[in-house]
């Protein structure tokens, strides 16, 4: 069996079997699992390699990029500062950054920002990974983009651009880059390992991401009019190098090296999140209630936050999405389905949730990314978490 550190309360150690099931396996290097249930840390394992490397092994404090999981800790700051009266999510952008009112965007109110409903998912001219660390490139030139399409008519996932959309009005409302906000805002008072952009002394304790690599000729012997709708339509735009799919995941160009240092240290408020399974969770558990006396967000604040705002098939991703102000709702078929879950998933398998119903919070974190297979890690280790919860209630 795998070495694995932690513990697991009593009643939750069939998490802790799932969780070396999956470190025993081929899907698996490196990983840790957290979960709080009403704000009672019932789960906090890790385990595996965190630098094949080095054979450095993962450890209680190892930390990892959590690419998109990083969304909903961001929709929280923009949250907490319309919580205390600083933001109006409705209000346009331009009123709190007046450059973004070129081409049109003059009305787009802040909340189509979290939604993905202002047009903006890529830029005419890719930003290189310099450009997007220093931040004002990048934010200028969204500020100058014409939209792709009528803010609020459609929706289309803003994978990169989000980020930098909702984290320059963060600063412009309180002079504070997001990842200063988070840190003395939300990451301090809770005590967590959570952070958008990295201080340089913790970069030691990061994981390095292991991603198997694509075969071009594989994908492009796919006989995209042998596949079924709707999975023609969304190999189709992935396929096609100027679709607005493929724009929207070439932002910046060349892509980006999360095992960069200095990309780990700058603020990509979509993508660069750092943390420990445990902060994730940690966060999520302070966003449905009260942890160690602190609470991020108010019911109020949070029940409208998770509110769906838009569904359908999202016009970037092709595929159907529900979502919140700034959270991602999991459809009816996603494995972590409630109907009043709200998270964030994040490429390659990371996931940070919570479900207000159950008292749930959960954050998975590992460095293995693979693509093309079905993943049920973290899937598998939420199974077992809710046979733990059945079989406490029984």
């Amino acid at each position: 069996m795998p070495e694995i550190g932690g513990s697991t309360a009593p009643g939750f150690e069939g998490v802790r079997e799932a969780f070396a099931a999956n470190l025993g396996g081929e899907q698996e290097v490196g990983a840790a699992v957290c979960v709080y249930l009403h704000g009672r840390k019932v789960v906090d394992l890790w385990g595996g390699i965190a630098d094949p490397e080095t054979g450095r092994r993962w450890e209680r404090d190892t930390l990892q990029v959590v690419f998109s999981t990083t969304k909903g800790v961001t929709a929280a700051c923009a949250h907490l500062l319309a919580q205390r009266g600083e933001l109006d999510l409705d209000a346009p952008v331009a009123e709190y950054w007046p450059e973004f009112a070129a081409n049109g965007k003059e009305r787009i109110p802040v909340r189509w920002l979290l939604t993905h409903q202002a047009g903006l998912p890529a830029i005419d001219r890719p930003i290189t990974p310099a450009e997007a660390i220093a931040w004002d490139p990048m934010v200028t030139a969204l500020a100058a983009q014409r939209p792709f399409w009528e803010p609020g008519t459609e929706h289309g996932y803003h994978a990169h651009t989000y980020g930098w959309l909702v984290g320059e009005v963060v600063r412009r409302v309180t002079g504070r880059s997001i990842g200063t906000f988070l840190a003395e805002e939300i990451a301090a008072p809770l005590d967590l390992d959570l952070w958008i952009g990295l201080p340089k002394a913790e970069q030691h304790r990061v994981s390095r991401i292991v991603a198997d690599p694509i075969d071009p000729d594989a994908l492009a012997g796919i006989d995209l009019d042998a596949l079924p709708e709707p999975a023609r339509e969304v190999m189709r735009a992935y396929a096609d190098p100027t679709s607005l799919t493929m724009r929207s995941m070439t932002v910046v160009t060349p892509l980006l090296n999360h095992d960069d240092p200095s990309e780990q240290s700058a603020e990509m408020p979509s993508t660069n999140g750092i943390c420990t399974a445990r902060a994730l969770a940690c966060f999520y558990a302070a966003l449905i209630g009260e942890v160690d006396g602190h609470r991020i967000l108010t019911p109020e604040t949070l029940a409208a936050a998770t509110a769906e705002q838009v569904s359908g098939t999202d016009c970037v991703l092709r595929v159907p999405v529900r979502i919140g102000t700034g959270f991602g709702l999991p459809t009816p078929d996603a494995f972590w389905y409630s109907p009043t879950a709200f998270g964030f998933p994040g490429y390659g398998g990371s996931l940070g949730f919570a479900d207000p119903a159950s008292g749930l919070a959960f954050g998975y974190v590992m460095n293995h990314i693979q693509e093309g297979v079905p993943d049920r890690r973290a899937a598998t280790l939420l199974d077992a978490v809710h046979s733990a919860i059945k079989a406490q209630v029984r």
